[in-house]
């Protein structure tokens, strides 16, 4: 396998965990296993673990003492605000809904490089924003979900928020990505985020019945710790280094498809017009977004 093929299965197992880790997740919330901080905190507790296991594999690179505060404010929203609440948000959405609206993050990073970065923004890529935002607006007001304790609406604007704030983050990371080794940037990362989630998680964990877990959930929690943060985070880099940037941003597409098939088959999910509609209205928006001005070519 050459290392444009690797890259390319490296980026599609990113999208195929992050994919199941919707419906997983939610079951394992559900059903009173964790409550969503304490397993925020598992989750990241497990991954801090992973990687700083593997840095000790991996060559030294020392960081400039200035760039800590640059690290612990990457780690505030990619980590801290990002992952409270997707896991708040799909406790109380669905699976479809929350993949769905995760893929307008292309969309803020958009709005945000234009405002902080000072990226041109042209009216195809405008008529794209509103309608991302339209079809975000559809699933959260209107939609349903397959379970009756579900409050969509609350979920799908904390899963909007996260959607934000993972955006920020994207911003944030820019010149720290391309000054350190990604394993190196991961490692601190998530060294500063696990520390400011134990406020946020230590009770949550503590009142976690371990000896209630089935099989299942055991296997459930493991593959969010080392499938879905662990290894997305482990494959990306490998995506990123060989691969075009737009070929990256076509593949977050796949997120929704698996996530919506994986819900449908497990039977926690169902698709109706008005789900079919927003999503649309969504892959349209993200579309016109993505797509390269013919003159700037």
């Amino acid at each position: 396998m050459n290392s444009r093929s690797f890259a390319l299965f490296a980026l599609f197992m990113v999208q195929l965990l992050y994919g199941l880790n919707y419906t997983i997740a939610k079951t394992v919330m559900n059903e009173n296993y964790i409550k969503p901080f304490g397993f925020v905190l598992l989750r990241v507790a497990g991954a801090t673990l992973l990687f700083w296991l593997m840095s000790l594999f991996l060559p030294k690179q020392k960081i400039d003492r200035k760039d800590f505060i640059k690290f612990f404010v990457a780690a505030v929203f990619g980590v801290v605000v990002n992952m409270l609440f997707f896991f708040k948000g799909l406790e109380f959405t669905s699976p479809i809904h929350a993949s769905s609206i995760m893929i307008i993050v292309p969309i803020v990073i958009l709005v945000l490089s234009a405002i902080f970065l000072n990226e041109k923004i042209t009216p195809l890529k405008i008529t794209g924003v509103v309608l991302g935002l339209i079809g975000a607006l559809i699933l959260t007001l209107y939609g349903k979900s397959a379970r009756a304790g579900d409050n969509v609406p609350l979920g799908n604007l904390l899963i909007f928020l996260n959607a934000i704030s993972y955006s920020i983050y994207v911003i944030l990371i820019k010149k720290l990505t391309a000054k350190y080794h990604p394993f190196t940037f991961i490692k601190w990362l998530f060294l500063f985020g696990l520390i400011m989630l134990i406020p946020f998680g230590y009770n949550d964990l503590q009142d976690v019945k371990w000896q209630t877990f089935t099989p299942y959930t055991t296997f459930s929690v493991l593959f969010v710790i080392i499938g879905a943060t662990f290894g997305t985070y482990l494959f990306n880099p490998l995506a990123l280094n060989k691969l075009k940037a737009s070929t990256v941003g076509i593949f977050i597409y796949l997120q929704p498809v698996i996530a919506g098939l994986f819900a449908l088959a497990m039977g926690v999910d169902f698709i109706d017009s008005l789900k079919i509609t927003a999503m649309v209205v969504i892959f349209l928006g993200v579309y016109l977004v993505s797509k390269k001005n013919k003159k700037a070519n």
